[in-house]
């Protein structure tokens, strides 16, 4: 608003000041002349400041009642808005609060109408249980007074329901032996179905155990000729080994001799074990090449020619 006075008054007083001021002679003018002039003319600037700051004011003071004038109206507006705001809300509530009674109502007339409708079906049933019951009664009429003559003839029942129960217990008793027989029935099929099966699978493992035994009397006879076979076997590795030893017996003999006769031809001692038969093999070894490299470094003698 500052800025805006001070623009105002600038360009008021560019309007009342001139243009331009007139060139004046100092010969011919006087100072106190140009003084006057220049007093009358801000004279006449500063009113005409003051009118227009007099106008100026107005204007504003009437801006600043219209802008007073439409804050309230818009305050009034803001608190109309408001409260037609709260209006709908409160209009909506009592919508919402309206339908859901009116549901609460058409939910709870409908349960009562079923209700009404299971006491009507259940009073249809009463009456149609209670007919039965007349025509039930009608029918056993005959039979009560029947029983009213037995409970004359008994004198051991006081009352007719005694004798009901009496006759209800002796026919619960019956009804019990009558299961009691079919259950005992049921378990002596049941036993004759076992015993038949037992039968049966007797039979198929007495077929089966003959079959086993049939197979193991064929398996005794393969292992018997085979036993008999091994047997064969080691009677012959028992002859064989028999007849080894003995030819064993005659190499070590063999060569035990002749490592004595080395022994002696060379007028030794034995030094070896008796039963080293591989030393002395190798001492007889040793013995024949020597005497045979000795025979080989002899000279040969010519053959004789006969005489012609």
């Amino acid at each position: 608003m500052a800025v805006s006075r001070e623009k105002y008054f600038r360009l008021a007083l560019q309007d009342k000041l001139p243009m331009k001021i007139p060139e004046q002679n100092p010969s011919h003018s006087l100072p106190v002349l140009c003084l006057l002039r220049k007093r009358q003319e801000l004279g006449d600037v500063d009113q005409g400041l003051r009118a227009q700051k007099e106008v100026f004011q107005t204007r504003m003071a009437v801006l600043m009642q219209r802008r007073e004038q439409l804050e309230q109206k818009q305050q009034g507006l803001k608190g109309s808005f408001l409260r037609f705001d709260k209006f709908l809300q409160d209009a909506e509530a009592r919508r919402s609060r309206g339908m859901r009674r009116a549901a609460e109502e058409r939910h709870r007339a409908g349960r009562q109408e079923a209700e009404a409708q299971r006491l009507r079906a259940q009073l249809e049933g009463l009456q149609r249980e209670r007919a039965r019951l007349l025509r039930r009664l009608e029918r056993l009429g005959p039979c009560a007074r029947l029983l009213e003559q037995v409970l004359g003839q008994l004198p051991e029942f006081q009352e007719v329901p005694e004798l009901v129960a009496r006759f209800d217990a002796l026919a619960d008793t019956l009804a019990a032996l009558r299961l009691r027989e079919r259950r005992r029935r049921a378990e002596l099929e049941e036993a004759r179905a076992r015993l038949q099966r037992l039968r049966d699978t007797w039979q198929d493992e007495l077929l089966r155990r003959g079959q086993q035994r049939a197979q193991l009397l064929e398996r005794l006879e393969a292992a018997r000729e085979r036993a008999l076979h091994w047997e064969s076997k080691w009677v012959q590795i028992q002859n064989t080994a028999a007849e080894k030893t003995l030819l064993l017996g005659r190499v070590r003999m063999a060569a035990l001799n002749l490592f004595q006769l080395v022994c002696q031809h060379q007028r030794q001692p034995p030094a070896l074990d008796m039963e080293d038969t591989e030393g002395q093999l190798e001492q007889v070894k040793l013995f024949l090449l020597d005497r045979s490299a000795m025979l080989a470094s002899l000279p040969q003698s010519e053959p004789e020619t006969p005489a012609p």
